[in-house]
Parts: structure tokens; C-alpha cells; sequence
């Protein structure tokens, strides 16, 4: 327990930051992903040959499955390389940087909009741009997980609360988009660049409440603490009495450097473990299939064109949000406990039940075709998702000391990386299976 001097969390100015910067590590993730409609339609526009001809290109991009897996390559190498060399750099420098580069990114695919390129181009281009802003996202969560490590576990949680909201931020600009496309208040070009032109402006404010932070005291008390204060906050009652007595105060924590990575490993590798495998379940189908669920209302031409935004995207992002929000009410169940492993491996069900929902040009047999039994399945698959991830990484910390949990965090990372880097990979089988 610290010491009554600790200073509190005036207007929880804290925690609405750290929600802030959760909110900002997955905006690029969740723009891209959201954007699908958008790029598929590039991607299929006329090619225009030399003597003024066009024609329609056969060629699949699957751009889905290729955007998930770029994504998750840099994200998974640079949080791996980021859990090893944090020591080296320094945060501050690591996230700015970082921030800076993703807007810079940001500012470019919006600025593209605008500009007509061939299909084989601007599928390169996109690529790469999602290679590079997730190298720079990577080093962007590495380094804020480790930092939220320090605080509290109620602080990891409303992190990851913030990373749930940025999917149904995502969805909800996408949203707006595709209704003012439909309305004829904006035209074909303008309404993807003020889509685009959002995350320019949340990273911004990202990187404004990121440098504000070390300025609010309790941020500055658990920022710069060092292990030798905390352990003489704890124990300075019980070392004057065992000093008084003539005993020899020993305290092995305060002798003892950080742990290695693989020490650390040792002591969170279920949790680390369980954090992979729920990414994994969500990533082979999550929007590789989802989005190719169609609804069985072809009819409402209005409905059609915004059903995979909302039943998709705006469900998922909403329900995950919730999954993750929860374990601020309650925590079940205990990291202790041999049914956490279970409920996460129970998430496997899920694979087989999107499979059999009304997916387009389907080689399985539809069995979930009411939108109705989608958006429920989807609803589960979302919610188990936020809440048994949110689950891990607020466990993680708690098994390790003190001086550790940036480590831990960092470490925490690289797994949920892996995890994603897992189900991208799965998610071309499975499109190839439906």
C-alpha cells in the first residue's frame, strides 16, 4: 500500500488521457480496416490503356487479407524489437516520433485520395503505407503499454477501453461517410478525404495529451518513482522497528536490477499465451469473412450499402469496447483460476460460426442467414474478444514486481501482436475455405 502522501487523480485527468492514447495507438489499424469498401472500389476501377480504352480488371487484390497480414508483420518485428531496446531509447522520443510519422502517413493516403492512379499502383502504394504506419504503431503501443504498466491495473484497462473505441470511431466516421456519399451532400472524392482527414486530426490531439501528461502530478509521481522510493514508502514503518530492535534490515528488492526478458517471460507466459490465442480467433475471420457476410434484405438498396459498416464494423467495434470497459465492474475469471484458459481456448467455436453465416458466393452451407443471427454472433465474438484481451493485459503486471511491469507490458505486446500476426496469416485459408 503507498504512503497517504500519493497524490490522487484530480478530475481523473489521467485516466481520461491514458484513454486517449489507447484511442490513438489503433486508429491506424481500425481506418484501414474500415476503409474496405473504399479501397476495394479503387482497386477495381477501369484500367485506361494508351489509345484511350478501358477495361475492367480481372485481377484479385484481395486486399482483406493482405491489409490484415502488412499490418501485422511490422507490428509484430517492431514490437518484438521494441520489448529489447526500450532500455536504449527513450520513451518520450519513441512515442513522438512515432506520432509524428503516423500523421505524416495519414496526411499522404488522404492526399491520394484526391489523385487518380492505376489499380496495380495504388495497391502498391496503399501497402506500403500500411507497412509503415504499422512499424511506427508497433513501437507506438510498445512503448505506451510498458508506460501504462507503471500505474495502477485500473489504468490498463481504461487503455484498452481507448483502443476499443477507436474501432467504433472508425466506423462511425465510415458511417458518416457512406451517408453523406448516399444523400448527394458530398461527392465520390470528398467524402473518403474528410474520412481520412479524421485520424490526421486524433492523432494530433494524441500527441498533445501524450506531452501533457508527465505535467499532471500523479502522472509525475508514478512516471518518476523509483523502486528504492516505493519500497521505503512501504517499509519505512517496519524498518525503524527492526532497526530499534538491532536487527539488520535486508531488502532483496532494493539490491536487485530489473529482471531479464526471459525471467519476466517465465512469469506471465499464460497470460501471454491466452492474449495471442484470442487475437489469433479474431484475426482469421475478422474482416476477412465478416465482411463478405451479405444481408438477406438485397431489396433495401439503402440498407445494402450500409449493412457491412454497421453489422460489421459498428457492432464489433461497439461490442469490443464493452468487452473491454467491463473488467472495470468485474474481473472473472481470477488470473489464478484454470477456466481463464478455457474460456479463451472456448473462443475457437466462433471460426465455424461466421463460416456458416450468409456469406457471399458461400462454398459452405448457409445456416445463420438472418442478419438477426449475424449481428448476435457477432456480438459474442466481439464482446469475448475486448474482455478476455482487456483480461490479460491488466493481469499480466500483477504477477510481476513492481520495477518489471514495463517489461511485462512491453512483453504483453508483442504477443498480442503475434496473435494478430497468427489469424491474418489463417485468414487466407479460411477465405479460400468460404
Amino acid at each position: 500500500m503507498l504512503s497517504k502522501n500519493t497524490p490522487v487523480d484530480r478530475g481523473q485527468a489521467v485516466g481520461a488521457i491514458i484513454f486517449v492514447l489507447g484511442l490513438g495507438t489503433l486508429l491506424p489499424w481500425n481506418f484501414f480496416i474500415t476503409a474496405s469498401q473504399y479501397f476495394n472500389e479503387r482497386l477495381t476501377l477501369p484500367n485506361i490503356t494508351a489509345n484511350g480504352t478501358s477495361s475492367v480488371p480481372t485481377k484479385d487484390y484481395n486486399y482483406d487479407s493482405w491489409m490484415a497480414l502488412l499490418s501485422q508483420l511490422p507490428l509484430l518485428l517492431f514490437t518484438l524489437l521494441n520489448s529489447f531496446v526500450y532500455q536504449w531509447v527513450k520513451e518520450r522520443l519513441r512515442v513522438a516520433f512515432s506520432l509524428i510519422a503516423i500523421f505524416l502517413l495519414f496526411t499522404l493516403t488522404a492526399a491520394l485520395v484526391q489523385v487518380p492512379m492505376q489499380p496495380d499502383t495504388f495497391f502498391s502504394v496503399t501497402m506500403a503505407t500500411i507497412w509503415f504506419i504499422n512499424t511506427f504503431s508497433a513501437v507506438l503501443q510498445g512503448s505506451l503499454f510498458g508506460m501504462v504498466g507503471l500505474f495502477p491495473s485500473r489504468y490498463s484497462t481504461l487503455f484498452m477501453s481507448g483502443q476499443g473505441l477507436a474501432g467504433t470511431f472508425a466506423a462511425l466516421a465510415m458511417l458518416c461517410s457512406l451517408l453523406s456519399k448516399s444523400t448527394g451532400n458530398a461527392d465520390e472524392k470528398s467524402s473518403p478525404l474528410g474520412y481520412f482527414i479524421t485520424p490526421c486530426v486524433a492523432t494530433l490531439v494524441t500527441l498533445f495529451c501524450y506531452l501533457l501528461l508527465p505535467h499532471l502530478e500523479f502522472a509525475h509521481f508514478y512516471l518518476n518513482r523509483s523502486q528504492n522510493q516505493v519500497v521505503s514508502t512501504e517499509k519505512n514503518g517496519l524498518n525503524k522497528d527492526m532497526e530499534a530492535n538491532g536487527m539488520t534490515v535486508s531488502d532483496p528488492e532494493e539490491s536487485q536490477e530489473r529482471s531479464s526478458v526471459f525471467a519476466v517471460f517465465k512469469k506471465i507466459w499464460l497470460m501471454a499465451l491466452c492474449v495471442t490465442c484470442v487475437f489469433a480467433v479474431t484475426l482469421a475471420v475478422f474482416p476477412v469473412i465478416t465482411v463478405r457476410v451479405r444481408t438477406v434484405y438485397k431489396d433495401n438498396a439503402a440498407w445494402d450499402k450500409v449493412f457491412t459498416c454497421v453489422c460489421c464494423f459498428i457492432v464489433f467495434n461497439v461490442m469490443d469496447f464493452l468487452g473491454r470497459s467491463a473488467p472495470s465492474i468485474v474481473q472473472w475469471p481470477s488470473k489464478e483460476s484454470p477456466l481463464f484458459p478455457a474460456a479463451v481456448l472456448s473462443r475457437l467455436v466462433f471460426i465455424p460460426l461466421l463460416m456458416i453465416c450468409n456469406v457471399q458466393n458461400s462454398k459452405l452451407t448457409v445456416v445463420l442467414s438472418h442478419d438477426c443471427a449475424f449481428v448476435t454472433v457477432m456480438a459474442l465474438f466481439s464482446f469475448s474478444n475486448g474482455y478476455l484481451a482487456s483480461l490479460c493485459m491488466s493481469y499480466a503486471p500483477q504477477l510481476v514486481r513492481l520495477k518489471d511491469c514495463e517489461t511485462a507490458g512491453s512483453l504483453m505486446t508483442f504477443f498480442l501482436v503475434l496473435g494478430l500476426a497468427v489469424g491474418a496469416s489463417f485468414s487466407f485459408l479460411l477465405g479460400t475455405l468460404v
